[in-house]
């Protein structure tokens, strides 16, 4: 973060000092609501949560180095007390990048965001020193936290915004008002919790819609919902996906032997090709995104195609592939699910199987619910449990309560007579399951909505295993 001095900090969040703050002292670290990140000449934001509230742990940031703690009331150390822990996080960050300068870039959609990204954050230091949401750390708390994280010599902010319903994304852009709007896509994630697509478009598009009259929207022209878009801002707009009238498109498309992809960038300013070390086509779609903000921000294509070549995944648990001493795969992509990121691991799961199955290996689709789904949830989990059995998974492991027997059944159904396709109660089971089964050169998927916690099944899988992720 920008020095900024106590008192300040006090003027711009409304707050006044406490107990023994010193109005000149400067915060010259970061901001900070974890006290295991505290680090000398940082500000611990105070946050109360269902397990711990900050507040206690005002004694032993300050020991730590802590310049002073941002909280609700009086601690006993050093402070700057405001009424509102979060709005105070805001007002900062609205200051510190109005004071910089810096581009400001927002991206949202149903599917892809991290990894969109991740990309991004790995593309544009090629054009200077760039700031990105750590891993989906994408809500009023995370994103002001993420902009605190500027500094004098930053020149891009990259933000993840999710939504919870309409009016969240509207909120998130008033904290810190971007410059470029990119929407990925609407698809039926979190569906149940919208009220269905045309709800979810509506709450998306309002990134497209504070955009000022100089911006630029980047939009998916492969997707209808996120095209329309285009009239609901008085931004330029740029559209990106392997349409044919899309502005930076994809041509050539296809998956290496392992699934990772390859296809020709075209800009309006040139064409080159990438080799992704991503997996799964599902990230052509990311790459073109990437690649139509970094395009607008004046990358040459010969540059944004060595950048997306070059990035390596980043966050965790998003198709981490590794491979066991034993030649076992496993594919973590565990962190969270919804239809249209099932359906695109499963392809890349077939993609990475072709390799494995003229070795006498299988695939092994471990998958659990999809959360928030509402109406569609039964129709959706039976779909997938059907796309499985179509892309000739070896063996489809559903794991959990009543949306894992609807994925089984789904596969039964579509042909699996059950030999393909088995349902066990909870992640221990499908340990025991895959310890006893596994065999040399299989490629094992892990796969559901974050609540499930089926990464516990990957760990398993790769406990003790001395390997680096491919």
């Amino acid at each position: 973060m920008i020095r900024l001095t106590l008192g300040e900090i006090a003027e711009l969040t409304h707050g006044r000092l406490d107990g023994g703050a010193d109005p000149s002292a400067q915060v010259t670290g970061p901001v900070v609501h974890d006290s295991r990140q505290v680090v000398p000449g940082a500000l611990f934001a105070a946050l109360a949560g269902e397990r711990a509230d900050g507040h206690d742990f005002a004694d032993q940031v300050t020991a730590a180095g802590a310049v002073a703690v941002l909280a609700t009331r009086p601690v006993g150390v050093p402070a700057v007390v405001v009424g509102d822990v979060i709005e105070a996080l805001s007002a900062l960050a609205r200051e510190v990048v109005a004071r910089l300068g810096v581009t400001v870039l927002a991206l949202t959609g149903s599917t892809g965001k991290t990894s969109t990204k991740d990309l991004i954050a790995q593309v544009l230091p090629r054009l200077g020193p760039t700031v990105a949401t750590y891993g989906s750390f994408n809500n009023e708390i995370g994103l002001p936290l993420t902009a605190l994280k500027a500094e004098e010599s930053t020149r891009y902010l990259v933000l993840e915004m999710g939504a919870r319903g309409i009016g969240h994304i509207r909120h998130l852009t008033g904290l810190t008002p971007p410059r470029l709007g990119l929407v990925l896509n609407v698809g039926a994630a979190h569906a149940g919790e919208f009220g269905g697509r045309d709800k979810t478009a509506q709450a998306k598009g309002e990134l497209v819609e504070a955009l000022p009259a100089d911006g630029v929207a980047v939009l998916n022209a492969d997707d209808p919902l996120v095209r329309a878009m285009a009239s609901r801002t008085k931004a330029r707009t740029v559209f990106f996906g392997e349409a044919a009238d899309a502005d930076v498109r994809a041509s050539d498309v296809r998956l290496s032997d392992d699934g990772r992809p390859l296809f020709t960038l075209h800009t309006p300013k040139g064409h080159a090709d990438v080799i992704m070390k991503l997996y799964g086509e599902h990230h052509v779609s990311n790459a073109l995104a990437a690649a139509a903000v970094a395009h607008e921000l004046g990358l040459p294509a010969e540059e944004i195609a060595a950048a997306l070549s070059e990035a390596a995944p980043v966050s965790r648990w998003r198709m981490e592939v590794t491979e066991r001493a034993d030649g076992v795969t496993v594919v973590n992509d565990a962190y969270n699910a919804n239809p249209d990121s099932m359906r695109a691991a499963l392809r890349a799961l077939a993609a990475m199987g072709r390799a494995a199955h003229e070795k006498g290996g299988r695939t092994w689709a471990v998958l659990g619910e999809m959360a928030e789904l509402g109406d569609e949830s039964m129709a959706e989990h039976d779909g997938v449990g059907r796309l499985a059995v179509r892309l000739n998974v070896s063996k489809l492991v559903a794991v959990g309560g009543r949306e894992a027997a609807w994925l089984q059944m789904g596969a039964y159904n579509e042909g699996s007579w059950g030999e393909e396709s088995v349902h066990v109660s909870d992640a221990a089971a499908a340990i025991e399951l895959l310890r006893s089964e596994l065999r040399p050169g299989d490629v094992v998927l892990v796969k559901a909505s974050r609540s499930v916690g089926l990464e516990k099944v990957a760990a398993a899988l790769l406990e003790g295993e001395e390997v680096a992720a491919r």
